[in-house]
């Protein structure tokens, strides 16, 4: 049934339980009608403060008026052109401006996709044909999609994993040095060495896949060092290195992408989310020659680079230049960690734990009165924060940490609205015990 009718939250929510997989989960239960950058509105009516944005997403805000003009305007003019059968210029656009944008030492090529998880397995694809090798070194906490092979690469079984059995590899994962994990760069580094003298010849690795900031990982930045001995190790080896930005990238770090904060050249670059502006886009940026390893049409799917997502794209791009987002992220970043300090010197703050993440890339830790991760005290948070007008997103190994993901252009009055509706329940959700 389909109907243009305004529905009940309830009615909608039972034609859901009936029609809709129960392995798609959604972590509030408020159904969308209308939507304006930061903001929300509900079926019912109800008004939120969007701090999900499509999960990182929205890095320009729900229906920014550039997007939208831009995509008005290609839908006046076509809407869909398989670009592997009749190309069309919107992608090319987009490619020109990854080419000049993107942090790929010497020239750099692309190719568009319709989603971040098969990005990732085209940069596989590109890196098995570039090395003529199978394997692939991963991180623990790192997420890179729910197909097979993006699977295989993400580094936490429940609830992505289980009962799939085997997947596609070998993939071995490595532990990921930052300060929340209590990893160091020697540890890590000598965990590498571990594996090349048990598991696996070096010789047999084709990639090194990394999140420089984890986004599903709870907001974790990787040790700037370390991505430069990963550099070093895939030049020694002739790995190729995938800096997975799906969910770090579009100046949401105060930088366009993350890894530009240590100054390492990836030889493929993986996005999605903040480039299509709220349209379906993604795309894998790379060194001339690891892009071109595949024979023509070993790239490629219909809807890939969409004139319509395309389109999105590059008004996506306007605003972050015009609108200096790059500059607002920093200030947003800035707001967040205040903010988060503030809420720590309030009743009920003691459950506030350690601030993570870079630029307006911000999380923060819900823990227990023993200082342990406290996802019950999450639970409690996002759902008291929903009932007043705010939407959160939980991430994070133990389930503990709020990552927010405001769109980049929300008004700072809304973010300090956001952190009142916060600061008031913390008494609430302090009485939450594990």
């Amino acid at each position: 049934m389909t109907t243009n009718a305004p529905q009940s939250a309830a009615t909608i929510d039972t034609r859901q339980k009936a029609s809709v997989s129960h392995g798609v989960r959604n972590v509030h239960p408020v159904y969308l009608d209308r939507a304006q950058n930061a903001e929300v509105w509900d079926v019912e009516g109800n008004r939120y403060v969007d701090f999900v944005g499509g999960i990182g997403v929205l890095t320009v805000g729900h229906r920014h008026p550039v997007v939208m003009d831009r995509v008005t305007a290609q839908c006046a003019r076509f809407t869909h052109s398989c670009f592997n059968a009749l190309p069309h210029e919107p992608y090319v656009a987009v490619a020109d401006w990854l080419a000049e944008n993107c942090p790929i030492e010497g020239a750099a090529k692309s190719m568009l996709t319709n989603s971040g998880a098969e990005a990732m397995e085209n940069a596989l694809k590109l890196a098995r044909a570039f090395t003529g090798r199978t394997g692939v070194i991963a991180f623990e906490g790192g997420f890179h999609g729910r197909t097979l092979a993006t699977l295989a690469l993400t580094g936490k079984t429940k609830p992505y994993k289980t009962g799939l059995g085997p997947l596609p590899g070998p993939v071995w994962h490595l532990p990921y040095p930052c300060p929340e994990t209590g990893v160091s760069v020697s540890d890590a580094l000598d965990a590498m060495a571990k594996l090349f003298a048990v598991s696996a010849d070096p010789g047999s690795v084709g990639a090194i896949v990394i999140e420089p900031v984890q986004g599903e990982g709870g907001f974790r930045a990787c040790d700037c060092d370390f991505m430069n001995e990963l550099r070093r190790i895939c030049d020694e080896n002739g790995m190729v290195l995938i800096a997975d930005e799906i969910q770090s990238g579009f100046a949401r770090t105060g930088k366009m992408f993350a890894i530009e904060h240590s100054g390492v050249a990836p030889d493929i670059l993986v996005m999605g989310k903040g480039i299509g502006g709220g349209f379906p886009l993604a795309a894998i940026t790379g060194a001339e020659d690891v892009m071109n390893a595949l024979a023509p049409g070993g790239l490629g799917g219909t809807y890939s680079g969409n004139p319509v997502a395309c389109a999105a794209a590059t008004g996506v791009f306007d605003v972050l230049k015009s609108e200096n987002i790059l500059g607002r992220a920093k200030q947003l970043g800035e707001k967040y960690a205040t903010h988060i300090a503030w809420l720590r010197d309030l009743p009920g703050g003691h459950v506030i734990g350690n601030m993570r993440g870079i630029g307006a890339m911000r999380a923060f830790e819900l823990i227990a009165d023993d200082g342990k991760p406290s996802a019950k005290r999450l639970q409690t948070l996002l759902q008291l924060a929903r009932s007043n007008g705010l939407l959160l997103m939980p991430s994070g190994e133990h389930a503990n940490v709020v990552r927010l993901l405001a769109p980049l252009t929300i008004p700072f009055d809304q973010v300090d609205e956001a952190f009142a509706i916060i600061a008031k329940l913390l008494p609430k959700v302090a009485e939450t015990k594990d």
